[in-house]
């Protein structure tokens, strides 16, 4: 750990000694109030994050090797403000391929204030600032998998422990606060995962839209998303691709044109990119901005074309803010370690690990069916080189698929999900699953609101067209929580009650 790391965290707990001491003084005796994939995309307003200063550790490049020493410098946040010193519980919430900005400001903050816990979060390995090499090239991609990545978690939440019982003064090593793991998407299927394999290092896991089942032929994406669009709206988009496949035949560089999309020289890398548009207004919980102008062109015997281009334009690229680069398989080649890095990496562990080819279903699709399987083998082939290939069936033995094995995992999904066919979706006694329904809960909607993107301060749910749908999940996941935190202690009461009954 850097100086700076070590002052910072240092002042923090001398700061909150300090208050303490004078919560004490007023109180008698008590614990002091607290004060009042893509999801990493926020905005840049004040209330977007809970911090964005960033820390750093030194990790194992290979946890799976005896003779490799070798480290490197993994970005970590953490937040302290609603912090109970000393025995308050540790948040750690995981991000997942993306860069790293910070702790987003969604419902995990409200949960932090409930339970007086600290909230940490450590970057994925590779994604942001946090690369072991200067080249993203194959070769040095191999240390990127979820298993490395699940020990990171592991040796971090070791030393993060470690290095707080050494500023509280701890005696015993012992001593340990109770932790609890959160995530959403990848990382949410990492959450569930991290309670998998290290059941003694977390008191349990919140899997929000967790992706745990690793999937060659994705076709229930598609699926979903014909679903989510009710039947109008999907006859619509249909026809829609019908007249970009003829209009692909006829005039390329035209239409290419119309959707600003005229980087991709690739039809199979330009189609991909226009049928992810569909599905991520239904992914992140914004279903009108794309069915209602295309419904009413539809019915006014408009340009479909033309109505779809203009919401890709304005939403996909425009408000939403994604690249046409990033559907480029001569971008995705790219070995130089940018911003845009995540592009090429997320692709790698797609390749190589989790597949979630996301093709065309046989029959009823809305996707064009040259997004298939072999458009996929291809672009792997292309971008990594010979002999990448999605380790699927590995990869859910190693980890149960959707009959993961674990324990104190809760799993929480939004009807409007095209990936919610890839999460557990069967609820258990030790793990329950959610989903909360309504017109555009999608992906992370319990932690983020609605819509999921950009993300709403402390995840409000006022915009989801049910809230109390969103309300009654969450008071589920805060029951949970509450009951696994006193057991993970020994108690035999609410973890609230025992430490906050005194207010």
């Amino acid at each position: 750990m850097g100086t700076a790391a070590t002052m910072k965290l240092e002042s923090k707990f001398v700061a909150f000694s300090l208050l303490l001491l004078v919560t004490l003084s007023n109180f008698g005796h008590g614990f002091p109030a607290p004060p009042s994939m893509f999801l990493h995309r926020l905005s840049k307003s004040s209330d977007s994050y809970l911090t964005t200063t960033a820390l750093w550790f030194n990790q194992t490049l290979d946890h799976f090797s005896p003779y490799d020493h070798r480290q490197f410098e993994q970005r970590y946040y953490e937040f302290l403000d609603y912090f109970r010193v000393p025995d308050g519980p540790i948040f750690l919430t995981l991000c997942g391929e993306y860069t790293c900005n910070g702790i987003p400001n969604d419902y995990l903050s409200v949960l932090a204030k409930k339970f007086g816990a600290a909230v940490v979060s450590l970057e994925h390995r590779y994604y942001g600032k946090s690369s072991p090499f200067k080249s993203m090239t194959t070769e040095n991609l191999r240390y990127l998998s979820s298993k490395q990545a699940l020990f990171d978690l592991a040796v971090f939440r070791q030393w993060y422990q470690e290095s707080l019982n050494l500023k509280l003064n701890r005696r015993s090593v012992e001593i340990e606060n109770p932790w609890f793991v959160f995530g959403v998407s990848y990382p949410g299927a990492l959450s569930a995962w991290f309670r998998l394999k290290f059941p003694h290092l977390t008191c349990g896991s919140l899997a929000s839209s967790a992706v745990v089942l690793a999937v060659y032929n994705y076709t229930e994406f598609d699926q979903q998303v014909g679903e989510s669009a009710g039947p109008e709206c999907k006859a619509a988009l249909q026809e829609t691709t019908q007249l970009v496949e003829q209009g692909l035949a006829s005039n390329n560089k035209e239409l290419k044109t119309l959707f600003g999309a005229t980087k991709l020289s690739i039809d199979g890398d330009f189609l991909f990119f226009l049928a992810d548009a569909a599905a991520i207004a239904f992914q992140y919980g914004n279903p009108d901005v794309l069915c209602t102008p295309l419904v009413e062109a539809k019915k006014a015997g408009q340009d479909l074309l033309a109505a779809y281009a203009k919401f890709v334009k304005e939403y996909y690229l425009g408000s939403f803010g994604v690249s046409v680069q990033t559907y480029d398989q001569k971008h995705l080649k790219e070995t130089a370690v940018t911003e845009d890095s995540a592009d090429r990496l997320w692709w790698f562990q797609v390749c190589t690990e989790v597949g979630f080819f996301q093709v065309a279903p046989p029959n009823d699709s809305i996707r064009s069916s040259k997004v298939d399987t072999r458009y996929h083998l291809d672009l792997c082939k292309n971008v990594f080189g010979e002999g990448i290939y999605p380790h699927v069936d590995e990869t859910n033995i190693y980890y149960g698929g959707t009959k993961i094995a674990g324990s104190k995992i809760i799993f929480t999904n939004g009807s409007q999900d095209p990936w919610r066919h890839a999460s557990k979706k069967i609820s258990s006694p030790d793990m329950p699953s959610y989903l909360i329904t309504c017109h555009n809960c999608g992906h992370g909607t319990d932690l983020r609101g609605c819509p999921q993107d950009p993300v709403n301060p402390e995840g409000d749910e006022q915009h989801c067209s049910s809230p109390d749908a969103v309300r009654k999940v969450r008071q589920q996941i805060v029951e949970h929580i509450d009951l696994w935190l006193s057991e993970c202690q020994k108690s035999g009461r609410s973890y609230m009650e025992e430490h906050f009954w005194h207010r």
